[in-house]
This record gives C-alpha cells, structure tokens and sequence, in this order.
C-alpha cells in the first residue's frame, strides 16, 4: 500500500535511522539477545544521531520541539521490522517524552532532558505492582510527606529499562483517602539510597529488553523531583496513556507487515508437492485475507497517527487502535508460522521471534479487555 503520511524529510530520517541500526544494532543484537540487555553505548550512539528527544527544543540537547509523532512512528517501525527488540527507545520518545515535557518545571527540564536527549539519561515508567496489572487505582506503593521531601515505599514489576534506567517516573500514593485524586509522579533516580533493583526478568520474548522489579524502602525523594502537580498523578496518566498505547498499534502494524513479507518470501521459495508452497490455492488464499487485514490495521494506525499529530486522539480511538492491531498481529503471525511448518517452531527462523516478541502485545500498555471496557463505557449503555 502506498502510504501518503511521510513528507520528504521524513523519508531521509528513516533511511538514517536505518543506517544507524545497520551499523550499530545489526552487528550486536544476537549478543544482547543472549545477555537479556542492550549495552548503554547504544544509547549514547542513538543520541548523538538525533534519534532521542525529537520532540525536546533545541536549548534542551532535543531535535527542535516539534511534536511531530510521524518521527517516532519511523523509528518504531524501522526497529520493529528489524526485529531489534531490544532497544528501548519507543519507551524512552513515546512515552516518558511527554511527561517530562508537558510535566517537567523549567528547573527539571534543565536537570534532565539534555542526558534524555544525549543517551546518558535512560528513562522507564514505573505503574505495574505485584497484584495490580492493569488496576492503576489499586496502587499501593506510597510516599510520605517528611519535611519538603518524600519517603517513599512500594514495589514495581514487569518495567521496561528497569536495568539500565537511571531516572524513573513511579507512580505512588500520596493522599490514600482522596482516591484516584491521591496519587502523585515522583522521580527516582540511579543511586538514590534504598532503591534497588531486583531481577532482570526472564521473559518468553522481547529477549534483549531489559524488564526489571524495583524496590524502594525508604528512599528520599526530594520535593522538587514531584512531576506535575501533587494529587494528580492519576489525571497525568489518562492525558498520556493514549499516545502510549498508539504507539504499541505503531509496533503492530510494522510488526504484522515484516511477518507477512518473510512468509511470502518463504512460501515462494519452499516446495511442496513438487512446485512451490506459494502455489498451493489455500496458501493465497490465507495471504490474501492476511494481506487485507496488514492493509487495514495500516490504514487505521495511519489516520489515527494523523489525528494524535492535531491533538484530536481520543482515548478511545487509541484503545480501539491498540488493542484490535495487536490482536491482528497475534492471528497474523500464529498463521505465518503455520506456513513456515515445522521450520517455523525453530527459534532461527525469523517468524518464531516475531511469535514470541508479539505476544505481550495484547498485555502491556493496558490489556485488551481493558481496551474494550474503555470503548464499552464510552457507547454509554447503561
């Protein structure tokens, strides 16, 4: 499908990007696949090229302030049809960004994002509690006023850069009689005292990505590391979840069509019968519905990238995008494996990664029953 979203200068950032994973991701991967972690030089790399902070003004270390979401799209996918899975970076531009600028008083944004921007600063958000999935308001880590500090105490799981972060965004209750109006966004950073970091998780997919616990006991927070405004944590979560969880559609749609495009290319030059796999009326027929299906999670992501670019992405339109994409690159590439025969069960092959990277797809960012009780509440049924 021809795609009308990019302009010119859009095109010359992917076709750097793409130079700079070649150079620099394609040569290591399988060795930060095997570690469970990327090296932090990668980062420092990436920022040198341009490719953190796009949206950070300039006097900032950043690409120039302009909050073009087309940008991050480009190196979502570009990462995504590599299959570098490793790479933090989505995280790091799509998520964390905005809160610190949208958040972040001008002494924060001072502090921290020249190292957001540069890669000396890794970046993670801290939500998910053991016991609390997708339950943001049954969040049980907590911070105590002391002075104009804050002490803080709680246990986060499943978080992405949690290894190599060095500044994360946690999530904690300040007031627990005021309900969701009682949590506020505390920063933590590397070295603060009584914040640790517990396992590197050994997860099915994702292999080189980093996922941490974390644990704080104790740890002093300075009042002037509260992000935003006390109280409104919760409020600052629902603003930037959408954007969030586009970007996890972004993945989706790059992720269903560099799966489609190894299968075609292997049902083309694997035989069966005596002539190729690709010749067989039910192989067309499950890569035409496939290839029709790839066009619309396409399609759909695209207009919605266009909407968050005017600052009309609603929170439903981002739920329906995630969780309908990801739910489409989970058929897609279960069914592309199954043409890959037993050849696709084997972890060399390509398709059996992008299997099993893809399956937290449906989970992370908010799972897809989730995604539906969001639209569901919307239609006002009842």
């Amino acid at each position: 499908m021809e795609r009308t979203l990019f302009e010119p200068e859009h095109q010359l950032f992917r076709e750097s990007y793409r130079k700079f994973l070649a150079q620099h991701v394609a040569p290591r991967h399988a060795e930060w696949e095997e570690r469970g972690i990327v090296d932090r030089d990668v980062w420092l790399e990436a920022g040198k090229q341009g490719f953190l902070g796009m949206a950070v003004p300039e006097e900032f270390g950043g690409g120039g302030g302009v909050r073009d979401f087309r940008y991050n799209a480009i190196v979502t996918e570009e990462t995504v049809r590599t299959q570098f899975s490793g790479l933090g970076f989505g995280l790091h531009n799509d998520v964390i960004a905005p809160y610190l600028l949208d958040l972040a008083n001008d002494e924060q944004k001072r502090r921290w994002l020249p190292g957001f921007c540069s890669g000396e600063i890794i970046t993670a958000i801290a939500m998910t509690e053991p016991g609390t999935g997708s339950d943001l308001q049954g969040i049980k880590t907590r911070a105590v006023r002391d002075g104009d500090d804050w002490i803080l105490n709680g246990a986060k799981t499943f978080i992405t850069n949690g290894i190599n972060s060095d500044l994360v965004i946690v999530v904690a209750q300040t007031d627990p009689e005021k309900g969701s109006m009682g949590f506020s966004l505390l920063v933590v950073e590397r070295g603060m005292p009584g914040f640790e970091r517990g396992r590197n998780l050994d997860k099915i997919g994702l292999k080189a990505q980093d996922t941490a616990e974390l644990s704080f006991t104790d740890v002093r927070v300075p009042g002037r590391n509260l992000l935003g405004q006390e109280g409104m944590g919760f409020i600052h979560l629902m603003h930037n979840l959408p954007q969030e969880r586009l970007s996890i559609a972004v993945m989706a749609a790059a992720a269903m069509e560099g799966a489609l495009d190894m299968t075609i290319q292997y049902v083309r030059d694997r035989k069966a019968f005596g002539k190729p796999l690709g010749a067989q009326q039910n192989t067309r027929f499950v890569l035409a519905e496939l290839a029709t299906k790839t066009t619309a999670v396409r399609v759909l992501v695209d207009h919605f990238i266009e909407l968050l670019n005017e600052d009309k992405l609603t929170a439903e339109d981002a739920a329906m995008a995630k969780w309908w994409s990801t739910e489409e690159q989970l058929d897609l590439i279960n069914r592309c494996l199954q043409l890959h025969g037993g050849y696709g069960y084997m972890r060399e092959y390509p398709i059996a990664k992008a299997y099993m990277d893809a399956r937290v797809q449906t989970i992370y960012g908010g799972t897809t029953e989730i995604m539906k009780e969001i639209i569901g509440r919307s239609l006002k049924l009842a």
